[in-house]
């Protein structure tokens, strides 16, 4: 598997040829990303491709289930992050980014004790995720509906957790920043965007943007 990923580079490296100079410049200078992005692990959820973002555009932060918790119960590699990219890079938008057929949001639904013995981590890390995937419940009894419920309310608890993060919080009230909250539809392949008029996750092709 590791040649096949060298072999990728070497098309990396023909391909992005007429860039070199751009690229040599991007590392010699400070990156100014227009975004942190916070998103899943999920190796089908590629935050440069969804958004054909090029080098240097997007800060992003991935683990599982896209989960952000609160500052007083801040994961050192979370809060750094947002604390870096917020406070020092200053970009102007943070994206959560959620997918529907999450793995992370699921198992978060399912009782977690079995995991606790062999995936510790694991275990510690879906409980936080729970309390907000488990609203999905009150999309009914159907599976599939409360699995995206679950997708869209960890989405949004999410950007609320944001908001206890000093730096974030400051930078908000000032307007220096923006909060978005996107989903991914694995099964459409397309972005979802949280409409707060609407009350819901509309297709991005539906938002009014400004040129």
């Amino acid at each position: 598997m590791t040649d096949s990923l060298l072999d990728g580079h070497g098309l990396f490296q023909r391909r992005y040829f007429h860039e070199r100079e751009y690229l040599r410049r991007l590392a010699r200078e400070d990156q100014r990303p227009s975004a942190l992005f916070i998103g899943c692990s999920d190796s089908r959820v590629v935050p440069e491709y969804l958004t054909s973002a090029g080098f240097g555009e997007l800060f992003v932060l991935r683990n599982i289930g896209n989960f952000v918790p609160t500052l007083d119960h801040s994961d050192a590699s979370v809060g750094a992050a947002v604390d870096y990219a917020v406070g020092t890079l200053e970009v102007p938008d943070i994206i959560v980014c959620g997918h529907y057929g999450c793995g992370g949001v699921k198992a978060a639904l399912d009782d977690l004790e079995p995991l606790r013995a062999g995936h510790p981590s694991l275990h510690e890390w879906l409980q936080g995720v729970a309390p907000a995937a488990r609203r999905g419940f009150g999309a009914g009894d159907d599976p599939e509906a409360v699995w995206r419920r679950g997708v869209e309310e960890n989405v949004i608890q999410a950007l609320e957790n944001l908001i206890t993060y000093d730096v974030v919080r400051e930078k908000l009230e000032s307007g220096a920043v923006h909060l978005h909250a996107w989903i991914y539809d694995l099964y459409q392949t397309r972005i979802r965007v949280l409409d707060v008029e609407q009350g819901g996750f509309i297709d991005a092709s539906e938002i009014q943007r400004g040129g």
